[in-house]
């Protein structure tokens, strides 16, 4: 394998080298070693040195000679080596201001229809593109305190872009580890990125082995993903290995199913285990060793009922069981490993300790009966080995080095290491991080799973619930999930996480590649009659995002009738002058009223008015015979729990969400009716959008709009607001999150859920129908926009 080395304080910084280098691990993975190093120069005062590749003993200083090196086993069109020496020249080493402003110029125009510098996918330009300019500080400032108002929509798009993939991700987190570790101690850390380090003993480049193994019993999670991202983080960065391996020691809860959903969800994170593996693959392996343990005096069968042991284990209470001979203890664990009645009622205990201080070293179960059929291995086994037993069994015979866990396990650190010498195995390192929490957020398998069977969420991946497909559902990229964990860093510092910082991230990447539509609410929509509108509507060919001509063009209707939201109107004034966006400016001259409802408004356009100028700029639709507004659903959702921080105690009923889900049926654009599931828009003035269901999916015929939050105070803050006459109740006295909740009601999946009834809802919210004053009934009763009223 190529080593190379990077200084962090080099001039240039050697990112070109770097990035080309990751890209080739793209390619061909563990091609290139790359490390920091700190200083400005790894050959002593030589400035040159800016970084050193070593091949077979032949050293190369230099990040030119570095470049060289690792593009001469690159393959590079024409196309693409004009875009590296466009890297290496134009925007690399010592360039002039204005030079650089005219290289961002025409990279920006290069990119304006394309995704990539060359061809149709990341290619070695890109790479090199992208780490001359993070190498260049005067690209960088303006980035950061100007953007797209200097350097080009396309150019900071395509950047972002290039910034998300994962050779990049790998590049820029051990820079920053590097950085971090390099801080004097008790300095403060300035960059934004979290610690690597963990203080991980024995590393041997090449020979690090780590794994993550999810128990098939429901879907990942975010607290999952930073597991998973790390493991595969610190294999990555020492070259070695990574094994996902499927903790299946459960039949009751675990199903192909959940399987199958891990599987996909790792391959979306971009994380690839090197071996995929199954405890269930070692079950004989296992029983041998429990044999083995019973045989050396060290387990012994018990078959003291369940609450007395746990209440011997609490007072430091010796089992009467605990001397039973070996035979004894070999005889029953047989009548176990059959299934027999007898068998049934006794399970394997370690003979760890009585009363040491740390109680999970007190005799844990190691084996229990379960007669459910493995989904893999059917009826074969009658007993199962608890997770604190196989683990360190499997993690030493699949040469696993460094077992990397979050810190809810701290406690069972000692016991986990006691089996090594017990078993007579090679040990493991075990270091543990930080668990990634959310405030208003629940990660616990088992009070998800309450949610899931009392019916208050749709399914794993309702998009309230903080798993993977949950957050995607809501609009989450995994480009900000990959680069928001690897922001956390392997603190083992504890610490409650907003939602904001992650959602802003996902922001700046949607943002510049999210189409732009319009949408209007349905309830109390307002005719508006354009005075010098056309006679006949048309339709006009419009960009679909001003800043991004590649996203193309939609369909926009022009006509004499519009239609304007309830709340503009209200707001508009006798002689007022409006910007119609996209339009012109209009100038009002009648508003009919009933009571407080304008029910109708006159303008009269005047295009040559600055809409400069202009205080109310608004969302309008015009209507063709041709081309229909599409009617479509637009849900909100908040929190499903009221406190931020859930202690163990408390009651369901003390921290249920009344009301989390919210719709409003609007009409937006046609152009919307043509999107795919999974398509993500902002609606003017609106927000980001992500479309749930296409008219055709939805029972209710309607579009469904999921709205995406965007990092602002006003989209992450809880909705909820408490009722001070509400009667609370005691914690720790409410519904056992075991039991499904007997409020929860079978509920139609496009409709809102709401568990109380509508006088209890807090008072952010109306409690009015879901969806406003329109009737709606089944599909078929679905009225054409066109026929309920005059309009409609």
């Amino acid at each position: 394998m190529v080593s190379l080395t990077l200084a962090q304080k080099g001039t240039p910084l050697p990112y070109v080298a770097g990035a080309l280098a990751e890209y080739a691990n793209e390619t061909k993975p563990n091609s290139y070693s790359v490390q920091w190093q700190e200083g400005a120069s790894l050959k002593g005062k030589d400035k040159a040195a800016n970084s050193v590749l070593i091949d077979n003993g032949q050293e190369f200083v230099g990040s030119r000679a570095a470049e060289a090196f690792i593009l001469s086993a690159l393959p590079t069109p024409v196309e693409t080596a004009q875009w590296i020496g466009f890297a290496q020249e134009r925007l690399g080493g010592a360039v002039a201001f204005k030079d650089l402003e005219l290289a961002f110029s025409e990279l920006d125009q290069h990119l304006q229809m394309r995704s990539y510098a060359s061809g149709y996918a990341v290619s070695v330009a890109d790479a090199a593109l992208w780490g001359a300019l993070r190498a260049s500080a005067i690209f960088q400032r303006n980035l950061k305190i100007a953007g797209q108002q200097v350097l080009g929509p396309a150019l900071t798009r395509w950047y972002a872009h290039i910034s998300a993939q994962p050779f990049v991700e790998r590049l820029v987190a051990a820079a920053a580890n590097a950085q971090t570790a390099a801080k004097p101690s008790g300095a403060k850390v300035t960059t934004d990125q979290g610690s690597f380090d963990l203080g991980l003993e024995g590393v041997e480049d090449g020979k690090v082995v780590t794994r993550f193994p999810p128990e098939p019993s429901g879907y990942l999670h975010i607290g999952h993903a930073k597991a998973a991202l790390l493991n595969e983080y610190f294999a990555r960065s020492h070259n070695g290995k990574l094994i996902v391996r499927f903790d299946d020691t459960n039949p009751n809860k675990e199903k192909a199913e959940f399987e199958e959903s891990i599987t996909e969800d790792l391959r979306l994170l971009g994380i690839h285990g090197d071996v995929v593996t199954h405890t269930s693959d070692h079950f004989q392996t296992i029983y041998e060793y429990a044999l083995k343990m019973i045989n050396k005096g060290l387990a012994y069968a018990d078959d003291t009922p369940h609450e007395t042991m746990k209440e011997e284990r609490m007072n430091g209470i010796a089992s009467q069981r605990r001397d039973q001979s070996v035979e004894e203890n070999l005889q029953r664990f047989e009548l176990m490993r059959q299934g027999t009645e007898e068998g049934l009622t006794w399970c394997l205990r370690a003979k760890m300790s009585v009363d040491n201080p740390n109680k999970a070293m007190r005799d844990p179960v190691i084996f229990r009966c379960n007669l459910t059929p493995h989904h893999r291995t059917g009826t074969l086994w009658k007993i199962y080995p608890t997770y604190d037993f196989c683990c360190p069994i499997v993690d030493s015979i699949e040469g696993v080095t460094h077992a990397l866990r979050s810190m809810e396990y701290r406690d069972r650190n000692p016991q986990y290491e006691w089996f090594f010498p017990a078993l007579e195995l090679r040990p493991v390192a075990i270091k543990d991080f930080s668990r990634m929490n959310f405030v208003y957020t629940l990660l616990s398998k088992r009070k998800l799973q309450w949610f899931v069977d009392s019916g208050i969420v749709g399914g794993w991946d309702d998009p309230r619930f903080p798993t993977v497909r949950g957050i995607r559902r809501r609009g989450m990229t995994i480009d900000a999930l990959r680069q928001y964990v690897l922001m956390q860093g392997a603190s083992q510092k504890n610490m409650l996480l907003e939602w904001d910082k992650i959602w802003a991230l996902n922001k700046k990447i949607i943002d510049p590649v999210a189409p732009r539509h319009t949408a209007l609410l349905k309830k109390e929509l307002v005719p508006v009659t354009v005075v010098g509108g056309p006679d006949v509507p048309f339709t006009k060919d419009q960009p679909r995002h001003k800043k991004n001509p590649e996203l193309g063009t939609k369909q926009t209707v022009f006509s004499s009738l519009v239609f304007v939201d309830q709340a503009d109107a209200a707001s508009f004034a006798h002689n007022e002058e409006v910007t119609l966006m996209d339009w012109g400016n209009a100038i009002v001259q009648d508003i009919v009223r009933t009571g407080d409802v304008v029910t109708a408004l006159t303008v009269q356009l005047h295009l040559e008015g600055d809409v400069k100028a202009t205080k109310k700029k608004i969302t309008w639709l015009g209507q063709d015979p041709d081309v229909h507004p599409v009617e479509a659903l637009l849900v909100d959702y908040d929190y499903l729990i009221t406190k931020k921080k859930i202690e163990e105690n408390d009651s369901i009923e003390d921290i249920l969400t009344p009301v989390s889900e919210f719709a409003d049926t609007a009409i937006v654009d046609a152009n919307v009716g043509l999107l795919a599931k999974g398509a993500i828009i902002q609606l003017e003035r609106r927000g980001y959008y992500i479309v749930d269901k296409e008219a055709a999916q939805s029972e209710l015929g309607l579009v469904t709009l999921i709205n995406i939050p965007d990092g602002k105070a006003a989209s992450t803050a809880s909705k909820h607001k408490e009722d001070p006459n509400a009667t609370k109740i005691k914690s720790g006295k409410g519904n056992s999150w075991d039991k499904p909740s007997a409020k929860a009601k079978a509920v139609h999946p496009d409709a809102a859920l709401s568990l109380p009834e509508p006088k209890d809802t807090c008072n952010m919210y109306e409690s009015k129908h879901m969806y406003g004053d329109v009737a709606v009934g089944k599909p078929k009763d679905i009225t054409s926009m066109y026929e309920t009223h005059k309009y409609y």
